[in-house]
């Protein structure tokens, strides 16, 4: 397969020209108005970050990308699906509360916010996923299903499960309705709390396979019958219910990728990456730390596997930031073999995999292979810097 095209431009500004500017140059440079728009409801994918996290994309960017479809005709909505953890994201009342309050508003970035998997996370749309190894029908929320055209607007970061959560996993994991991320993270049924349930009935209400019942007032599954839908997470008042977390984290990448296959396929598509505030662990914390290498860029493509590579590979090009649990990991692997301009001491750049190092358990490589085999798009690519 040919290299994709991957535009880059640096966070490195001068006076009179903005990062908003560099980005609306970026986008255009790497050919987004290529895509018709005129008429077409557009849904842009952002995480909108769990609160108590400050490590996000600000909605500024958000509004860069939003004036730009609409200018060319298009109807674009920012969405994300409902978590499948307990959390400030985990209907869409909560969702739209945390998005408000970290400043992403039709008043903010010039549209509206659609949470695509509705109330309860159980809003979705079935989109067989042809050759899929995992998944045989990826469940998507179904707002971002009944759009005409798919942008992505990812922050790059770290990821305790995944190595680095990027392009794909914000397509993947992020369009998935609240079953669809049980799919990819759970092997099997949910787990139920007896000391959380409280008898209410919810759950049995919304099963539609009989597969739980109430006995003293507690709910029980009978997980020869359960299907792992997870419609009863998303009903259960007390939040005893949940997933049991237990699918390899191999076997979640290849899953995520499968997922962005269901939602990209068909359609127009375009994806921008922000490396910036590279945190080690996902924006669904409600904390962030300290960011394992400095900011380094922005990458858009219409190849959202070789955006991932590019942004992987342009991480792993720095030095730890000093203090960071990249710098941590580095001592404790590595010890004293690099003095840095502060006077620290940590590992040398490019001899590992700063999101291996990170999170040891991780691979992201196989999330990459699977994407490519799926034909989401190519490992290869050519960089162009835009200034």
């Amino acid at each position: 397969m040919e290299k994709s095209k991957v535009y880059f431009t640096s966070m490195k500004t001068q006076i009179g020209v903005s990062l908003l500017t560099k980005l609306e140059r970026l986008i255009r440079e790497a050919g987004i108005e290529k895509i018709d728009f005129k008429g077409k409801y557009t849904a842009v994918k952002i995480h909108f970050g769990e609160p108590g996290n400050l490590a996000y994309l600000r909605p500024n960017y958000a509004k860069v990308l939003v004036d730009l479809i609409k200018e060319q005709g298009g109807k674009p909505f920012l969405t994300d699906c409902n978590t499948l953890y307990v959390g400030g994201r985990k209907n869409a009342l909560d969702h739209l509360d945390s998005a408000y309050m970290n400043g992403f508003s039709p008043f903010s970035t010039g549209c509206h916010i659609i949470i695509a998997d509705g109330l309860k996370g159980t809003d979705e749309a079935l989109v067989e996923v042809n050759g899929g190894e995992y998944v045989k029908q990826a469940k998507i929320g179904r707002a971002i299903m009944d759009a005409d055209a798919f942008i992505s607007l990812n922050h790059f970061k770290g990821h305790e499960s995944t190595g680095f959560g990027g392009a794909i996993k914000n397509i993947g994991m992020g369009c998935g309705s609240r079953a669809g991320k049980m799919e990819q993270h759970s092997a099997g049924t949910p787990k139920i709390s007896k000391k959380r349930c409280i008898g209410c009935k919810k759950c049995t209400t919304v099963c539609a396979h009989s597969a739980i019942t109430i006995e003293e007032k507690k709910a029980i599954l009978n997980e020869k019958k359960c299907v792992g839908c997870g419609r009863c997470i998303g009903v259960c008042p007390t939040d005893a219910i949940a997933t049991k977390w237990d699918e390899s984290n191999d076997i979640l990448n290849k899953k995520m990728a499968e997922y962005t296959w269901a939602v990209l396929n068909g359609r127009p598509h375009f994806h921008i990456s922000l490396v910036v505030d590279v945190s080690p662990n996902c924006d669904c914390h409600s904390e962030n730390d300290i960011p394992i290498v400095p900011d380094i860029g922005m990458f858009a493509s219409f190849d959202p596997v070789a955006l991932d590579m590019a942004c992987a590979d342009a991480v792993n090009r720095q030095m730890p930031v000093c203090g960071s649990l990249l710098d941590e990991q580095w001592r404790k692997a590595k010890g004293s073999e690099h003095t840095c301009e502060c006077g620290c001491e940590h590992g040398e750049a490019n001899d590992e995999d700063h999101f291996r190092m990170t999170h040891p358990d991780t691979d992201w490589i196989v999330c990459m292979e699977h994407a490519a085999k799926m034909g989401i798009g190519s490992m290869k690519y050519e960089l162009i810097e835009i200034k």
